[in-house]
């Protein structure tokens, strides 16, 4: 088995300065590290217990899209904070039938991403006789 040390989701995103502001001041999303120069640098941007990479650029969008789960504490504060920053819902939060709290909004290629919350009696939280 290989043994993976650490990880990443990269985008290649067709307008990386629109990109960078979603997911840096629109979102909030804290900045590890950048690399390289001007529109087309990289930027990786922490994800919790991963990273997002934003690097280069692509002509056209992903297909088919990919899909970012992003675990939050508390998915209508999320979504109060989201609003007030002009971010598009694309889906208003609600309680799924398997028990998570999620609401979806896209970043400006149309990936779509899930902010979830995981309540305290979930089975992802707590697991009976564990």
């Amino acid at each position: 088995m290989v043994h993976v040390l650490s990880s990443r989701t990269l985008l290649r995103p067709t307008d990386p300065e629109g990109s960078r502001a979603f997911y840096g001041e629109r979102l909030g999303l804290a900045v590890y590290r950048e690399f390289g120069t001007g529109p087309e640098r990289g930027t990786v941007y922490f994800l919790g217990g991963g990273f997002l990479e934003l690097s280069g650029r692509a002509e056209t969008p992903a297909s088919p899209p990919l899909r970012l789960w992003l675990q939050v504490a508390d998915v209508a504060a999320a979504h109060a904070e989201l609003l007030a920053r002009g971010v598009e819902i694309v889906r208003p939060p609600r309680t799924e039938p398997w028990g998570l709290v999620e609401m979806w909004i896209a970043d400006p290629d149309g990936t779509r991403i899930v902010l979830v919350e995981v309540p305290a009696e979930h089975p992802l939280r707590y697991r009976p006789g564990i």
